[in-house]
């Protein structure tokens, strides 16, 4: 089940983000995150704040997060967007995090299926996400999902040096069924 971020899930969700860069640390990924930069602790706590952290819970267990919201970071604005859209239309997922000891299981899809829904429900139809450009695993999950690379524009971000901002997006049709 994926469900709105409580404060009680701030713990679990810092964990999460632990193994990440844990599993970066031991060359199983590469998210291009710093540990003790990006993202920490504090990125969760303002997100539960601003009630836009969302977090997979199977049994009680956090599985995964991601900050799901309408913020569009400013290096967007250089974004060579496919479908042009005022900010109210366009719906942004941030930071998707699912524990390594669950890769691979479905669950990082499932949240894309919340993520597109939450959207819609919300009137968007136009998805955006970012990743770092070395995060070739995102970039092929992120392509299989039908989202477009747009473009790759090279900026600091959270307190991150060098990074290659990758953006991607994707267009959704809103039924009334």
């Amino acid at each position: 089940m994926i469900r709105k971020a409580v404060e009680r899930d701030i713990d679990a969700v810092e964990t999460l983000f632990e193994e990440i860069h844990e599993a970066e640390a031991n060359g199983l990924c590469t998210t291009g995150w710093v540990r003790g930069v990006y993202p920490v602790r504090k990125t969760a706590e303002d997100s539960v704040r601003r009630g836009d952290l969302f977090v997979l819970d199977e049994d009680g267990e956090i599985l995964g997060a991601a900050i799901i919201n309408q913020i569009q970071v400013d290096i967007y604005e250089k974004g060579a967007w496919r479908y042009p859209a005022e900010d109210h239309e366009v719906m942004v997922m941030h930071t998707l995090v699912i524990s390594p000891d669950h890769w691979n299981k479905g669950y990082g899809k499932q949240f894309f299926r919340f993520y597109e829904e939450y959207a819609a429900t919300h009137g968007c139809t136009v998805l955006r996400i970012d990743t770092n450009s070395i995060n070739m695993d995102a970039r092929a999950i992120y392509g299989s999902l039908g989202y477009r690379e747009v473009g790759i524009e090279p900026c600091n971000l959270f307190g991150i040096e060098n990074v290659r901002l990758l953006m991607l997006e994707k267009k959704v049709i809103i039924t009334d069924c």
